[in-house]
């Protein structure tokens, strides 16, 4: 027995509930080249179930190499080539099996066991081939890298190295084998900024310009004529050429813009970005084996530590809790929704017409208290439409249709007549709210839900003077709303089951990740977001300088700094919330004098970018009365999560949400928290903040964490 296929049985061993890829091979007589053998991954089920690399499906890979191997020793086919099933090529490791492994040696062996595979295939005495036929992640891309030549489909919508995203580095092959393949700039931009700019993907177009594959078809005929192709490459027809390496300067200039990257990125706070740039750095000799043998130990380091379990966990919350919302209702007790209405035409309200038109495909009509504004908003959504149209993402007839679906009047009562779902989107006061909620059920069907995108005030008290208040729901969007994911579902006292199943049934259909939430005061990201703000505001306000308070945050690596984020929600709503949040907690929610002169002042923020970066606006620092307590960078951070810590564990006492899987999904899709953070609950069982502050963790051993 090999070396390999004792360590790939071992590992196969603590994961038995592998979903494993089989590699089929068959053979073909290329038109004037001879037989060629063409290896198929497959694991059996459609494209909804993307291929994977767990430690069974790495040893079925490997004895399909054992037998091309023999046939191209002794002769009996000219080449190999690999593809996968219809739609998707492979898209790397089994997370799940990673997520069990408990021991550095076992997770040495899963990078070992994936190299020791996939270079097999650079070592066959006949050229070998790489059909990108379909999605390709992490290791299917690496498994192609390791091939003489590759093809890629015109039609591939993902293609990407995402292990560093997730808190991994490209571990069988593409650190070593890409920079010396396209260039080190090119490989630091797929591996280090793609996967730091939210996971970004490739289309198959991009990964030909890259000089990552060889020759690009169309998706209708690609396996045909990738193998018309790969016979010219055999014959000797076509000869492949790449551009030279630069091995000087400007490998280490990549390097050097990778690190700017991670450090604007990340901050230092994840480790993954920065032992990817150490490998690329060493790969600049192309000595590959070293590079190999770097890419296991870092792997195996990784694998071991917290962040990657954070991006499991945060992977796993995004992909699989986001589609079965804790605490929704039957799903069968949703009502249908033929018309949407909308109160008001301002921005806000104007995206969510935009957003409810291009998903549910039905009439929406937008009033507002003046023709002016009414005008605005319909043109509003007509002008994206344009866009939409002129980027290709619709045709003439499909944005004659949208265009033709979305009206205005000034009329409640001809427009909301025989709408089923009205969501307001007016000014954040209480009594307005529930003035309009008053005119609407006066007109509105019996069966009509009325939903509020409120950030923060009470849905049960906006319904309370309703003749039915309980088909009244809480339906709070994230700014910008065609972008962040993220919807919170408030289910106010009397909310019904058939309200609440309407709204997530709208949800699921507008693709917004929907998180069930009590009617409790800013709910849960903007409760979050405003006490860690506010901690901010407190230790600038009592004589911490802003730089040392901002910079005090940057080893969370979030995506945007306290005082930058509050100018992009706005001060004058910051300042809202925080009032908001005082009057239901004042013990633990302050009100900022600073801030409140900031927003008397007309200041959109703290901040001029005159310069390119952010600099404290010296009108501002003028309006700034501090106190004389200074505290240094650690302890503002300490502050800060203790506050954090502490928030969370009250609205989980208080059953704002389920479990803290909701509080974490909701600050990534809501609020962009990282996924090397896992949101924010492992971060803090981490670094010991929630033992200290709540006297338990948040999560269990295992959950986000190497289990016990």
């Amino acid at each position: 027995m090999s070396t390999t296929t004792e360590l790939l049985k071992g590992a196969a061993e603590l994961f038995p509930d592998e979903v494993v890829t089989q590699a089929h091979v068959r053979h073909l007589d290329l038109p004037g080249a001879g037989r060629f053998a063409l290896i198929t991954l497959d694991n059996g089920l459609d494209h909804t179930k993307p291929t994977t690399f767990g430690p069974q499906s790495l040893a079925n890979l490997d004895a399909a190499i054992d037998q091309v191997e023999k046939e191209a020793s002794e002769g009996s086919i000219t080449g190999v080539g690999i593809t996968g099933k219809p739609f998707i090529f492979a898209v790397g490791a089994d997370l799940k099996g990673v997520e069990l492994l408990k021991e550095h040696s076992d997770a040495l062996a899963i990078g070992k066991g994936g190299h020791d595979v996939f270079k097999r295939l650079s070592h066959l005495a006949v050229p070998t081939f790489a059909y990108y036929n379909g999605a390709a992640m992490g290791g299917g891309v690496e498994v192609g890298l390791h091939c003489s030549y590759r093809t890629v489909s015109q039609a591939i919508p993902a293609f990407s190295l995402p292990e560093v995203f997730l808190g991994l580095v490209p571990g069988w092959g593409g650190c070593a084998l890409l920079p010396n393949l396209i260039g080190p700039e090119r490989a630091v931009s797929v591996i280090i900024e793609n996967s730091l700019n939210q996971n970004k993907q490739l289309k198959g177009a991009q990964v030909f310009e890259l000089g990552i594959a060889d020759a690009i078809f169309e998706g209708a005929d690609f396996l045909e004529q990738s193998l018309l192709w790969t016979a010219s490459v055999l014959k000797g027809e076509i000869v492949v050429e790449r551009a030279e390496i630069d091995r000087g300067d400007a490998w280490d200039q990549a390097v050097a813009r990778g690190r700017a990257i991670a450090d604007s990125k990340v901050h230092g706070a994840a480790p993954a970005a920065y032992r990817a740039l150490d490998i690329i750095a060493a790969a600049k000799d192309g000595d590959l084996q070293a590079g190999f043998d770097a890419e296991d130990t870092a792997l195996a380091d990784l694998i071991m530590g917290g962040e990657l379990r954070s991006g499991i966990y945060a992977f796993n919350l995004v992909q699989k809790r986001a589609k079965r919302p804790a605490g929704a209702p039957d799903k069968s007790l949703a009502r249908p929704v033929t018309k949407v209405g909308v109160v008001g035409a301002g921005l806000m309200a104007s995206q969510l017409a935009l957003l409810f038109l291009r998903r549910l495909e039905v009439p929406v009509v937008l009033t507002d208290i003046d023709q002016e504004r009414v005008d605005k908003g319909v043109g509003y959504v007509h002008a994206e439409i344009d866009k939409l149209l002129s980027k290709g993402r619709v045709n003439q007839d499909k944005a004659n249709r949208l265009k033709a679906l979305v009206s205005g009047v000034l009329d409640k009562a001809e427009g909301f007549s025989d709408a089923d779902f009205v969501i307001e989107a007016v000014f954040e006061e209480i009594g307005v709210k529930q003035q309009v909620f008053a005119e609407v059920e006066a007109v509105a069907p019996a069966h009509a839900i009325f939903a509020t995108n409120t950030s923060s005030l009470s849905v049960t008290e906006m319904a309370s003077k309703l003749r039915h208040p309980e088909r009244v729901v809480g339906f709070h969007f994230f700014n910008p709303v065609a972008v962040l994911p993220l919807l919170e579902i408030v289910r106010g006292e009397q909310t019904d089951d058939a309200s609440l199943a309407t709204a997530f049934g709208v949800a699921k259909k507008l693709k917004k990740t929907a998180v069930l939430t009590k009617d409790a005061p800013a709910f849960v990201v903007n409760r979050i977001l405003t006490r860690f703000m506010g901690e901010i505001q407190n230790v600038i306000d009592e004589g911490t300088p802003v730089a040392t308070a901002e910079k005090a945050i940057e080893p969370l690596g979030l995506p945007m700094s306290p005082l930058v984020l509050l100018e992009l929600v706005g001060p004058a709503i910051g300042l809202h919330v925080s009032e908001t949040l005082n009057r239901a907690f004042p013990d633990r929610f302050t009100v900022s004098a600073n801030l409140a002169a900031v927003v008397k002042a007309g200041k959109r923020g703290f901040y001029v970018h005159d310069s390119g970066k952010p600099e404290l606006d010296p009108e501002v620092a003028a309006l700034l009365q501090q106190g004389d307590s200074v505290l240094t960078e650690e302890q503002v951070r300490d502050r800060v999560l203790d506050a954090v810590a502490q928030e969370i564990g009250l609205m989980l006492d208080e059953g704002v949400v389920a479990e803290a899987q909701d509080i974490d999904l909701c600050l990534i899709t809501g609020a962009g928290w990282p996924f090397h953070l896992g949101g924010i609950t492992p971060y803090l069982d981490r670094e010991g903040v929630s033992q200290r502050v709540n006297g338990k963790p948040f999560l269990a051993q295992g959950v986000a964490s190497v289990p016990a």
